[in-house]
């Protein structure tokens, strides 16, 4: 058995779970390592993924499990792969072990647009969520819906707030409407106390339901694990020139639409 590391954009995709119809990041995964003839059958053996992120949801750090040929390296998986997806660790892992049962924590950073927020009062806003709670109001899922948050931060970087949380696990839209919730606090639309509301056992719907931020600025950026991962330098270049490209072309497309912002 071997762990992946990959990295995604996820703005192409209608989220990492394989659908038949629509392109995904584990569809993606999978026809890579069908064209390599890494294995035979519906899926991998043993194959497990860290976790599923949404719909335009990007990742630095998911894990899959599985096991491949000897000479599956995360270069050799990326002769396969498109370019915003990039396998750039691996490292063995024993018998029996699940990408996802076997995560210790995981976490996620939110690039918030918010010039005119009031970072204090997010940081009390995510210091309320953290702890172990019932998420109920914080996500679509009807059933299990009591999580543990290890930490949250708030760091300023010009006009974004980056949000991270780091919890045990996560529930559909959570980290999404959680920074909704987080972001309604800092424009002064909601008060501290109404997060306590959405701790409690009272079901917020309608015009006090929460929707959750735009997926496409969340990112998956750790999965903790009992292992060390061993970086493969080629498929790590290759990672850090795609996106390179990547950041270039949307620096420049932002540059466009503020020139014609600034015109019109």
């Amino acid at each position: 058995m071997r762990a992946f590391r990959v990295a995604y954009d996820g703005t192409p995709y209608h989220g990492f779970q394989r659908q038949p119809d629509v392109p995904t990041i584990e569809g993606t995964l999978f026809r890579a390592l069908r064209a390599l003839d890494a294995f035979e059958g519906e899926k991998p053996e043993g194959y497990a993924a860290a976790g599923r992120t949404d719909a335009g949801v990007s990742a630095l750090a998911q894990t899959v499990a599985f096991e491949p040929p000897g000479w599956l390296t995360p270069a050799a998986f990326n002769g396969e792969l498109p370019g915003g997806v990039r396998a750039w660790a691996s490292t063995a892992v024993p018998e029996g072990f699940h990408a996802t049962y076997d995560a210790r924590s995981r976490e996620y950073a939110y690039q918030l647009h918010a010039p005119d927020a009031d970072d204090e009062r997010m940081r009390e806003a995510l210091s309320r969520l953290s702890g172990t709670h019932d998420l109920h109001n914080l996500t679509p899922d009807s059933n299990d819906t009591t999580r543990t948050i290890h930490g949250t931060d708030l760091e300023r970087d010009g006009p974004y707030a980056v949000v991270t949380v780091r919890a045990d696990g996560f529930l559909k839209r959570l980290v999404r409407r959680l920074v909704s919730l987080v972001s309604a606090v800092g424009r002064g639309d909601r008060d501290l106390p109404f997060v306590d509301r959405v701790l409690s056992s009272e079901r917020l719907a309608g015009p006090e339901g929460i929707a959750p931020a735009p997926p496409e600025p969340l990112v998956l950026t750790d999965v903790a694990y009992d292992l060390d991962f061993e970086i493969d330098e080629r498929a790590a270049e290759s990672a850090r020139e795609v996106f390179k490209s990547k950041r270039i072309e949307r620096e420049t497309g932002a540059r466009v639409a503020g020139r014609i912002e600034r015109g019109i």
